[in-house]
């Protein structure tokens, strides 16, 4: 897995190439949009979202070398199983895996924030 050193959301997204920059910055968009109330944190070297003061992760993601991972957790990955089953999409123990980013619905991205936000369930 690749981690970042940084230490801020900021600084990670400025580590970002510009072919993936507007898919991490979506997924940012779409956390900040979603997840009121919830920090925006780093944690494990990505970006990571949970309730203030807890140290549970609700949601985070990363840029990998061959994907974008969008770690939602299984429950939420299950539950939104038939909108993901997308050639190009890849899921597996709570983390999304888009090979080709244009396949990124940022429609489903925030239905399954919405539904992780109003659970306040931790992704692992």
């Amino acid at each position: 897995m690749v981690q970042s050193s940084a230490a801020t959301v900021d600084a990670f997204m400025q580590e970002v190439g510009p072919d993936r920059l507007p898919y991490i910055q979506g997924l940012r968009d779409a956390c900040l949009k979603v997840l009121t109330g919830w920090e925006e944190r780093m944690e494990y070297g990505m970006p990571a979202y949970g309730p203030p003061g807890e140290r549970d992760v609700g949601v985070a993601f990363n840029n990998q070398l061959r994907h974008v991972a969008f770690y939602a957790g299984q429950t939420a990955i299950d539950k939104f199983q038939a909108e993901l089953a997308v050639p190009g999409i890849d899921c597996g123990k709570g983390c999304v895996r888009y090979k080709n980013p244009r396949k990124m619905d940022f429609a489903v991205i925030e239905a399954m924030l919405r539904d992780i936000h109003a659970r306040r369930e931790a992704m692992c």
